[in-house]
C-alpha cells in the first residue's frame, strides 16, 4: 500500500511505516499531522485510486520526528570584464516525518 501526496509543491511517495521529508518547518517533534492532498492511493489488493485533482476522503497521517537541513548550495555570480564576482548561499529547512497510516 502506498500513496502519492503533495507538500510544498512536491510530490511524494509514502508507505506506511515509512519516513518522509517535507519543505519547510511543520510541528515541534512528536506532534500529529495530517495530509490531505492525496492525489494516488495503492490499496492493499493492488488497485489504484486516482483522484481529480485530489482523492475524496483520503488522508496521511504522520508523526514529526523533527528537523533538519538540506546540502548548502552556492549561488556564484560573475560579470567578465568588470570585475563583479558575488557569492551566496543558503541551506533549506526541511522536517522528517515518520508515515503512521494511510486512509481511506
Amino acid at each position: 500500500m502506498y500513496a502519492i501526496v503533495q507538500s510544498g509543491g512536491h510530490q511524494i511517495k509514502v508507505t506506511p511505516g515509512g519516513l518522509a521529508t517535507l519543505a519547510g518547518t511543520v510541528g515541534e517533534p512528536g506532534a500529529k499531522l495530517t495530509l490531505e492532498q492525496v492525489l494516488i492511493v495503492e490499496n492493499e489488493g493492488g488497485e489504484i485510486l486516482a483522484g481529480a485533482p485530489f482523492v475524496a476522503n483520503a488522508k496521511v497521517v504522520a508523526v514529526v520526528e523533527g528537523e533538519v537541513r538540506g546540502p548548502k548550495i552556492r549561488v556564484f555570480k560573475k560579470k567578465r570584464r568588470k570585475g563583479m564576482r558575488r557569492t551566496n548561499g543558503h541551506r533549506a529547512f526541511y522536517t522528517r516525518v515518520r508515515i503512521t497510516d494511510i486512509l481511506l
